[in-house]
């Protein structure tokens, strides 16, 4: 072959890429997912410094000042105790955030290892696992949880593994249909062959490669965890004052919206954005991570 014939060659050759790469290029190109991990960015930026930079305490308290709307003093008004909705609705995203992640991961590790151990494992310990599961599935979430909370007291720390403990069955199917099309596949044969311990196996090779289902259903979980946080907020069972969350800002809201609406209306902006915002996330990265889309 002549070295312009070479040349041509390896100019047509396409460089291959990882799963990863492509995945990253793809939802580099969806509008909805880029919008909603800009507003994630700001939300956190909201919450995490920018009580930093406002000249009240979350606790702060001012009676005889009382509710007041949005002003040059206060930016988004007070509540009926004076203090300022603007740092409280930041400390209240705060806690809002952290609820939801730290529950998703509490969810994540229950429903991973247990989905993974049923998939790999097979056979009656399988169907015996997931027949616990859908008993699981056929209780209340909601209830479940509120009974957890006024069984074990109202604990923040708590408040996560509550909600965690109930939100892990369906990533738990996931992840077991994920592994039980993965253990066929001949690098798994491999494994078994060269004498891999099988929990190995199941850490190092299984769960890793299911990695895509897993950070999808992750970035829809969290929504999810936050407004069941909300909801227990609001009937007093999740997080306590002088505490706030969107969930108890919007409670206070909704108690005086007629005379305040100002109450009622930034947190729940706040939260429609921040549940938004993961929603258009989750879903680029299901497009994005979906090996079935071909390479453009």
């Amino acid at each position: 072959m002549s070295e312009a014939a070479t040349i041509i060659a390896d100019e047509v050759v396409e460089t291959g890429t990882s799963l990863w790469v492509d995945a990253w290029r793809r939802l580099k190109r969806n509008r909805l997912a880029l919008f909603g991990v800009c507003m994630l960015v700001l939300i956190l930026l909201f919450s995490v410094v920018g009580p930093w930079f406002v000249p009240y305490s979350y606790a702060d308290q001012d009676t005889a000042l009382g509710a007041t709307p949005p002003s040059a003093a206060h930016w988004l008004g007070t509540d009926p105790l004076g203090r300022d909705l603007l740092v409280r609705t930041m400390h209240g995203g705060r806690v809002s955030l952290l609820v939801g992640v730290c529950a998703t991961a509490v969810s994540l590790l229950i429903g991973v290892l247990y989905g993974a151990t049923a998939g790999f494992t097979g056979g009656r310990i399988d169907n015996a696992m997931m027949r616990v599961v859908d008993v699981l599935y056929a209780l209340p979430f909601t209830i479940f949880v509120i009974i957890l909370m006024v069984f074990f007291g109202r604990n923040f720390i708590l408040l996560f593994v509550a909600i965690g403990a109930v939100e892990w069955l369906t990533m738990a199917r996931i992840v077991r249909s994920q592994v039980m099309s993965l253990r066929e596949k001949e690098f798994i044969e491999a494994t078994t062959v060269m004498g891999i311990p099988r929990y190995q196996v199941l850490l190092r090779h299984l769960i890793p490669n299911a990695l895509g289902p897993i950070i999808v259903y992750a970035t829809l979980t969290v929504p999810q965890v936050m407004l069941l946080e909300a909801f227990l907020s609001f009937l007093g069972l999740g997080v306590q004052p002088p505490m706030s969350s969107w969930g108890i800002l919007i409670k206070e809201g909704v108690e005086t919206m007629e005379e305040f609406p100002w109450l009622l209306l930034f947190p729940s902006i706040a939260l429609s954005l921040t549940l938004f915002s993961l929603n258009f996330l989750g879903d680029g990265l299901r497009d994005a991570l979906d090996p079935r889309v071909s390479k453009d």
